[in-house]
């Protein structure tokens, strides 16, 4: 499985109204510690199949919602379940602290 790319719309639906654990991550395109965690994410995804989903959520694309779950530095990662954010981290230096 890989990370889902998410809009305002799936987020509603797949995180606020889903009961699965999802682990959101707020990033955009111009940020460089963004795009160096992606593999990591990647392996989140793969090594928890069935367990967690994982998704990315542009905040340039998404400002209303970033705002609204007050993201104010990128890249924040967020562990939502059952519609409510149980944790959170910001710029997670390694796979292992994700």
């Amino acid at each position: 499985m890989s990370v889902m790319n998410m809009n305002h719309e799936q987020f509603n639906n797949i995180v606020l109204n889903g009961s699965e654990p999802v682990l959101v991550e707020f990033w955009a395109p111009w940020c460089v510690y963004c795009r160096r965690i992606a593999p990591a994410m990647e392996k989140v995804a793969d090594q928890n199949v069935g367990k967690l989903k994982v998704a990315q959520i542009n905040i340039d694309d998404e400002p209303l919602l970033a705002s609204k779950e007050q993201i104010e530095v990128i890249p924040t990662l967020v562990l939502y379940q059952n519609g409510q954010s149980l944790a959170s981290i910001v710029a997670p230096e390694s796979k292992a602290r994700i």
